[in-house]
């Protein structure tokens, strides 16, 4: 891990971030799972991996984290974020996983900016970075990706196509020595990172990209 400075925005207010969360702030020594995407929009695949990572990490709530602009996607064809937060919030259907434009307040763009932001306002919480697989195949094009690895603990989940080149991936390589056995997944949250794990799940077809297509030709995002 990079030991050069790096410099973040203020630290938002106490209350500031309660708004930003619906009002309920984390207690101290509370396990949350950050599920950061577009959410252009929000659909099944996400709402799935949130109650498997409720199920089989021992995590108290999933933060469904919406980035106001991902620097690696395009702004071409992104729906504004009041948009897609409705569509995340929509998909927050189990009383413990919560929607919210969090980055936008922490004035974060890169997730090892927004772990650091939230490790310094919470630092009694014990955060999971959760990804599907497609995700963990090309994590290394992300802004000081190295960083995520050892600031908290990762769970990635399989997705259809690609879960070979993701096992085969520079970040699975990279921290192969990390990585804890799917039976283990439970213990994930008590490892001190860097520490990883690959859980197959049933796997969901559906994809925003799909969806988007399906608008297009006048079907809807429903359904």
């Amino acid at each position: 891990m990079s030991r050069t400075a790096h410099r973040l925005p203020p630290r938002p207010a106490r209350a500031a971030l309660g708004r930003a969360l619906g009002g309920r702030l984390p207690p101290p020594g509370a396990r949350v799972g950050l599920l950061g995407g577009s959410f252009n929009p929000g659909h099944e695949g996400h709402a799935h991996v949130a109650a498997e990572a409720l199920r089989r990490l021992g995590l108290d709530e999933i933060w469904l984290l919406v980035s106001p602009q991902n620097p690696l996607k395009r702004a071409d064809g992104m729906a504004p974020l009041t948009e897609r937060l409705a569509s995340a919030r929509r998909l927050a259907r189990h009383p413990r996983v919560r929607a919210t434009a969090l980055e936008t307040l922490l004035g974060t763009r890169v997730t090892a900016d927004t772990l650091a932001q939230l490790r310094a306002c919470f630092p009694g919480v014990r955060f999971v970075w959760l990804m599907g697989a497609d995700n963990l195949r090309q994590i290394h094009r992300w802004g000081r990706w190295t960083e995520i690895f050892h600031r908290v603990a990762v769970a990635v989940f399989d997705r259809p196509t690609y879960s070979l080149g993701a096992l085969s991936a520079k970040a699975a390589h990279r921290f192969a020595s990390r990585r804890l056995r799917a039976s283990r997944g439970a213990r994930l949250v008590r490892r001190t990172p860097p520490v990883w794990v690959f859980l197959r799940i049933r796997l969901v077809a559906q994809s925003a990209t799909a969806l988007r297509a399906r608008a297009r030709r006048g079907g809807g995002v429903g359904g």
